[in-house]
């Protein structure tokens, strides 16, 4: 006869009153396994059919109005994304900047991660320079530099900035930009248009010079000093002399 100890050492035994004990909860937790399962295929399916149904909706747009119409239909989809750019592009053609800017910072905003987010930057910045805002649109370009280093826009931002500090006069650091731009970005391919910026670039006037030109302008020439006339010295003066007695 079996002992107790034998019994309870039974594999199969055991798992049959496993079974028995929790087999409502093994069901149960098999049933939300294949219910979520199914829910994320249906889910999945779903969302593919959106995403094609939008890239569909994209490809034939052509106007504001259909860029507009995919944003509206479906948010938050990589088309829309999309759409906004070209949306905002197309606003820019149409010299509507203050418009463009607003949908590029919706586009800003809703996809921070999304890999055209410096292009976007890029077009505020342009955008606001069309619009007679050049402070703001150096420190979009500056700001870009600095957020987004490694990113394939940040040469094209700091030699965007070249022209704006060279309309303030701000030589130098338009001059430090171009040379910045030619030591940390040597193999883009704007480094040749750094180039040719830093060589229109007049090198700074030494104060000798400054001076030169000043006289020049005004016409007073002052020679060098061994060529220059020496002062003349005092006229003695004459004690008067009485008149010689007449003879």
């Amino acid at each position: 006869m079996p002992t107790a100890s034998q019994i309870s050492n039974d594999p199969a035994l055991e798992t049959s009153l496993l079974w028995d004990q929790y087999k409502t909860s093994i069901i149960a937790v098999a049933a939300v396994l294949v219910l979520g399962g199914l829910g994320y295929a249906g889910f999945k399916l779903y969302a593919d059919r959106e995403t094609s149904n939008a890239a569909a909706l994209l490809a034939a747009a052509k106007s504001s109005q259909d860029f507009q119409q995919v944003i509206e239909r479906y948010p938050g989809s990589q088309p829309s994304a999309s759409a906004y750019l070209l949306l905002a592009e197309k606003q820019r053609e149409q010299k509507h900047y203050a418009e463009a800017n607003a949908s590029l910072h919706k586009f800003i905003d809703q996809f921070p991660k999304h890999e055209l987010i410096t292009s976007a930057w890029m077009g505020v910045a342009a955008n606001l320079d069309s619009l007679g805002k050049a402070d703001e649109a150096l420190s979009t370009y500056q700001r870009l530099v600095a957020e987004y280093p490694q990113s394939f826009n940040a040469p094209l931002a700091m030699l965007s900035e070249v022209p704006l500090l060279k309309a303030k006069n701000r030589t130098e650091e338009a001059r430090r930009v171009c040379e910045t731009l030619l030591t940390q970005y040597r193999d883009s391919i704007l480094a040749n248009e750094a180039m040719r910026e830093l060589r229109e670039l007049k090198p700074p006037t030494p104060p000798h010079a400054a001076q030169s030109s000043a006289a020049k302008q005004t016409g007073e020439i002052n020679p060098p000093s061994l060529l220059a006339r020496p002062p003349e010295a005092p006229a003695a003066s004459v004690a008067p002399t009485a008149n010689p007695p007449k003879p």
